[in-house]
Parts: C-alpha cells; sequence; structure tokens
C-alpha cells in the first residue's frame, strides 16, 4: 500500500502548512489536488465500502512549553463492523488529521463502540500511524505515534451522530523524547450505507 501526504513550504519562514481559504499556504494546484483526492476516494468508497465516516473539527493542546496549538480538521473511516455483540462492536479505522499549523497525522487500526440506552454510544479507538511537525517545537519524538481516542456521541433516527472526542498522541516511549499532543473535536458521523 502507497501513502501520499500532500503539503506545502511557505519559503519565508520555512514552515510546512496547509490551509482552507485562497490565503492559504497550499495554493491552487494543491487545492485541486486535494480535492480531486477526496472526490476519487469517495468515488471508490461508495460502492465498495461500508460503515461510516467521520468528520471532526477540533483544537490541539501540546504538552511541551512553546509548542503551537491550533485548529484541528480531521476524516475517520470506520469500516463496517468485524464483531457484533448485543452492546459492542469492533471496526477496522482510519484517521487522517491536519492542524493549522502545518501538523499532520495519517493513522489505522482498531474502533470499539459500546451502545448504550435511547441512541448514545461511546466509541474507543487505538491508531498506530505516522505524524509530521511543522513547527520545531510541536516535534513528539518521532514519526511513529499511536492515537488513542475516547468519544461520547448520540446517534439519530437517520443514522447519523453527533459525538465530542478526546484523543492523545504520544510514541510511547518509544523515542528519546515523548511529549504528545490531546486534542478535543467535535465529530459528525455518516454512514455509508
Amino acid at each position: 500500500m502507497t501513502i501520499i501526504v500532500l503539503f506545502s513550504r511557505d519559503d519565508i519562514s520555512g514552515r510546512f502548512q496547509f490551509g482552507l481559504t485562497h490565503q492559504a499556504i497550499f495554493g491552487e494546484h494543491m487545492i485541486q489536488k486535494v480535492i480531486l483526492g477526496a472526490a476519487l476516494a469517495a468515488g471508490i468508497a461508495s460502492p465498495a465500502l461500508s460503515g461510516e465516516l467521520v468528520f471532526g473539527l477540533g483544537h490541539t493542546e501540546y504538552s511541551r512549553s512553546g509548542s503551537e496549538d491550533g485548529a484541528v480538521l480531521a476524516l475517520e473511516y470506520l469500516h463496517s463492523p468485524f464483531y457484533q455483540g448485543q452492546v459492542f462492536s469492533a471496526h477496522l479505522a482510519g484517521a487522517v488529521e491536519l492542524v493549522e499549523t502545518g501538523d499532520a497525522f495519517i493513522g489505522g487500526g482498531i474502533s470499539g463502540n459500546w451502545d448504550l440506552q435511547r441512541g448514545w454510544f461511546i466509541e474507543a479507538s487505538m491508531m498506530p500511524g505516522a505524524y509530521f511537525e511543522s513547527a520545531p517545537l510541536n516535534d513528539l519524538g518521532s514519526t511513529f505515534e499511536i492515537r488513542s481516542q475516547i468519544a461520547l456521541g448520540k446517534r439519530f433516527n437517520s443514522g447519523k451522530a453527533l459525538s465530542l472526542a478526546l484523543s492523545h498522541k504520544s510514541n510511547a516511549s518509544t523515542a528519546d523524547i515523548n511529549p504528545g499532543v490531546n486534542v478535543l473535536a467535535l465529530r459528525w458521523h455518516v454512514p455509508l450505507d
């Protein structure tokens, strides 16, 4: 499997960044590539995959002094369950997170879902992956990072859901330093079935 990460470098500051407006560092060609890639992924995923897409918007809190916090955009995919019990289900999952400072994470792993009463649920996931920092003090110690996440959500009659998630990324002390970063995000779940 090949993974391609797209980003742009600001030659004035030397920082890697991403953006969503016409003033963004990406430039028109990069935005077109991202839109084309997202459309292609959606086109491929729709007929072949089931499960749900989860769109998230949140904020980071880096534990290292002097680091740069920022807004986070996240896209997650939860595959249909490989285990389905009465109140618990387990899914393969993947995530991409982009921070306004230019930091990025891509990972894959497992997600568990506990159904509560009246459409409420608890979701927990563990995803090893690759982290790319932009600001020097946002370095988490290595490219290899593990994202652990817990969320509380409410599923509606339409099948869509809203959840609030708290996640933490660190290298589990596999590198010389292990400062970590936390993210609080509001997430919108959209079923693909």
